[in-house]
């Protein structure tokens, strides 16, 4: 339904997601999922999810990625077996860690940053602005003034995007252009063009080979050979 590419890249991030899983005890996301309980229990709370579609996100950070690029996200992903404890996640808390983290994904993947991190950081700060507007009073009538209450907003991101979000709050934000996805390239209609027709020619290959197996193997049954014997004397006679 997202494309080849968006979809084997959600898959392996599922991966990754399980990696994490497995060697945490726990699912990632979990703050978002307590967020969202202790919201239910607050009397007329409106919870609202604030971020970019995770489609729009994937393929505007694929369409960012070169091939090789693409081909060595891919394979770090791929092989992604290094164990994690509970005290590197701890570890991860800490802000010079988190810029150091940062600085390494920008050196080596500065596109995949800017589509993952840096415009994320633009669209919650502009939802956060939104939720954050102050919330006008119903009046009795058309001449009474109106009148305005702050709103209370409590926003849940991880710990990635909170520099970012202090960074863009005083900004005038326009967040049309990042909630659009571009046209594939021509170097990724090449690609997807190669993946479908080496699928469907290796399922060609093989509905190919199991007939021929198949009449092979019905043709050397004895019933078969005896109806092949009976048709040929019938012909040459």
């Amino acid at each position: 339904q997202n494309g080849v590419m968006s979809g084997l890249m959600q898959m392996l991030l599922l991966k990754v997601s399980a990696h994490i899983t497995e060697q945490l005890g726990m699912a990632p996301g979990g703050e978002f999922r307590e967020a969202f309980k202790e919201a239910s229990k607050v009397p007329f709370c409106k919870f609202h999810l604030g971020d970019r579609p995770i489609p729009v996100t994937f393929k505007r950070a694929i369409a960012a990625l070169s091939f090789w690029q693409k081909v060595k996200l891919a394979w770090g992903l791929c092989f992604l077996s290094d164990p994690i404890s509970k005290d590197d996640v701890e570890k991860c808390k800490q802000k010079d860690l988190l810029e150091q983290m940062m600085a390494e994904m920008i050196g080596e993947f500065p596109d995949l940053h800017r589509t993952i991190v840096s415009e994320r950081d633009i669209s919650l700060t502009y939802m956060l602005k939104q939720a954050a507007k102050q919330i006008e009073l119903p009046r009795a009538s058309e001449t009474e003034p109106r009148k305005y209450i702050p709103a209370v907003v409590v926003g849940v991101v991880g710990m990635g995007h909170v520099p970012g979000i202090e960074k863009n709050w005083n900004s005038d934000l326009n967040i049309q252009e990042i909630m659009s996805v571009p046209p594939p390239s021509a170097s990724s209609k090449i690609f997807k063009f190669v993946i479908k027709a080496t699928v469907f020619g290796l399922m060609g290959y093989g509905c190919y080979r199991i007939g021929q197996r198949t009449v092979q193997f019905i043709l050397s049954m004895p019933a078969a050979q005896s109806y092949l014997q009976k048709l040929t004397e019938i012909r040459s006679q």
